[in-house]
């Protein structure tokens, strides 16, 4: 009789969950800002991995290593969160543009909310926060009025993919509006020409608009199958019309809007009406005062304030913007535009505003920025923000200079997606 003894060496209990060596199945702990959830290797570094939920058993391939946390790829979910629903779109976990198709609707703005909050108590340093006024999008899908595209190496338009900088030929997508919708696949670039991005828009009339940005001042050639669509060309050259017209036209709550080819613009319609309805009702304002907006691009938000105040001054440094916001504030006789930086005008500026409205990309605001408006000490500050990272920390320093934090909103400008859109108010204490 043959007898096979096998001697078996006793794993210690953290490192039963190892797979190999760079798998591992782990319990997610909560959803961070970034679209991840976290967890914990068992050497106690933080892992974040991207489409997971907080509650769920995954099985995660370690896709990069730091010496106090790592970042994993989701490659199956063992155990399910009671939350997980299946996401609508083929390319969700593929392509890089959504974030949360697997939450419902209402589970993704009660996260971000909360996400909000979090980022102003951790990086913001606010002990108290007033509760987040939230405002979901009326559309969870079809609501994107501009989309923007890489090419393939076939010369495709496409997405880029998730935690990767190749691009992705994208067949289906469920966020543009209807207009938008698969017109991609109806136009042919060569992969030779030098297009770097294309931007595709639609206006409030269903105008449609491919904007194309290359380093080369020679304009590609474009097939476009007689698509009733316009064409321009961005380059250091500066903007050229290849065909049709540069402008768009943008109605927000009844008020018509110039956008041209290069400017920047809300792409969620009726989340902006959102946020100037918000600006309207918590804003005090009087006939008396001087407003002063920083980054006022084409004058979306001016063009509502602009009638609330005797004095309206805006900056801006895009000179497309500001060509835009000369046609839309047009008829205001009170109304005041520096094209500039704010980094240039906000320290030269001897005057007392009422009230200053920033609406920065989003990087947020500089140092020198900040110092400035700390100068002019207005009595109210209203900030419109992309990344609640970056405007926690401008709001802590506005804190330090005196201010007091009175609201904080939460506009879901991105379903689907981990970014936040939301407004701080600000007063003087």
């Amino acid at each position: 009789m043959l007898v096979l003894l096998v001697i078996t060496k006793r794993i210690p209990e953290k490192a039963k969950t190892m797979v190999s060596e760079t798998q591992i199945a782990v319990t997610m702990d909560e959803m961070v800002f970034g679209g991840s959830a976290m967890g914990r290797l068992p050497d106690g570094r933080a892992l974040f991995v991207p489409y997971a939920l907080a509650g769920e058993r995954v099985l995660v391939e370690i896709a990069e290593e730091k010496a106090h946390h790592a970042f994993g790829k989701l490659l199956s979910v063992l155990q399910p969160s009671p939350q997980r629903i299946a996401a609508r779109c083929p390319h969700f976990g593929e392509c890089g543009g959504c974030h949360y198709q697997h939450l419902p609707y209402p589970e993704q703005v009660n996260l971000k909310a909360k996400l909000l909050v979090e980022q102003f108590q951790r990086i913001g340093g606010f002990d108290e926060v007033p509760p987040v006024e939230i405002y979901p999008s009326p559309a969870a899908w079809h609501y994107r009025n501009s989309l923007q595209f890489h090419l393939t190496p076939e010369g495709k338009l496409g997405f880029q993919r998730a935690q990767s900088q190749e691009t992705l030929a994208i067949e289906q997508c469920f966020l543009p509006v209807e207009p938008l919708m698969d017109l991609w696949k109806q136009i042919e670039l060569d992969p030779t020409s030098g297009v770097e991005r294309a931007v595709l828009r639609c206006d409030s009339v269903g105008n449609l608009l491919l904007v194309l940005e290359s380093q080369n001042p020679q304009p590609p050639e474009v097939l476009i199958e007689e698509l009733p669509i316009s064409v321009v060309h961005l380059s250091p050259a500066g903007s050229l019309v290849i065909a049709g017209s540069e402008h768009l036209w943008m109605e927000v709550k009844g008020q018509w809007l110039r956008l041209s080819a290069e400017a920047f613009f809300q792409v969620n319609l009726a989340v902006a009406e959102q946020i100037v309805t918000f600006l309207l009702n918590h804003l005090t304002l009087s006939s008396h005062d001087t407003l002063l907006e920083v980054y006022c691009g084409g004058g979306l938000y001016s063009s509502f304030l602009a009638p609330k105040v005797k004095r309206l001054i805006g900056i801006e440094s895009s000179p497309s913007a500001c060509r835009d916001f000369e046609v839309n504030l047009d008829a205001f006789d009170q109304v005041e535009l520096y094209e500039a930086t704010a980094e240039q005008v906000l320290p030269a500026l001897k005057l007392q505003p009422q009230t200053i409205l920033l609406d920065p990309p989003r990087s947020g605001l500089s140092k020198t920025v900040r110092q400035a408006i700390g100068q002019l000490a207005p009595p109210q500050i209203a900030y419109i923000s992309c990344d609640p990272a970056t405007l926690a920390r401008d709001a802590r320093a506005f804190a330090q200079c005196g201010y007091r934090l009175e609201h904080l909103a939460f506009f879901d400008m991105f379903p689907q997606t981990y970014h936040i859109e939301c407004v701080a108010l600000m007063h003087k204490a």
